[in-house]
């Protein structure tokens, strides 16, 4: 049996549309703003097929391989990634939108999972991907900041 879970947020940032894409486009800047990444490195330039060597907090702290790659790059619209290893293979996507006041950026996250993950991860694995959509109001804040 297998279950969709999903998490998805958005924040309006006061800072221009090419910063805050520049921003969230470049996941080596994620340790800024999502306290689960112990760490992250980039392999080639950014753009479609981008790599990503990242680990993040696991259950009980431990370091979990969480590697992914940029699957679509639309300068200052949207950027999309997925999941190539760890226990659970999510997709995201961050979109940019220029508003009143700044540039709303929407993150949202989706994971398919079957089997026995459906039935002992997926509570776990919702709680985490919220966390990481709520953690967007920290790179608001980062990026106000450093303006």
């Amino acid at each position: 049996m297998a279950k969709r879970v999903a998490a998805a947020g958005s924040v309006v940032i006061a800072r221009p549309i090419s910063e805050v894409f520049g921003f969230f486009a470049d996941a080596e800047n994620d340790p800024m703003w999502r306290s689960g990444v112990k760490s992250i490195r980039r392999r080639g330039e950014l753009g479609v097929g981008t790599e990503y060597e990242q680990t993040v907090a696991g259950p009980g702290g431990r370091g979990v391989s969480a590697n992914v790659r940029v699957t679509a790059f639309e300068p200052e619209r949207r950027v999309a990634f997925e999941a190539t290893s760890g226990p659970v293979r999510p997709e995201g996507e961050y979109r940019f939108e220029t508003v009143d006041g700044g540039t709303r950026v929407t993150f949202s996250l989706a994971a398919q999972l079957s089997g026995l993950k459906s039935l002992v991860m997926s509570g776990p694995v919702q709680k985490t991907m919220d966390a990481e959509v709520g953690a967007l109001s920290k790179a608001k804040e980062y990026l106000e900041k450093s303006a």
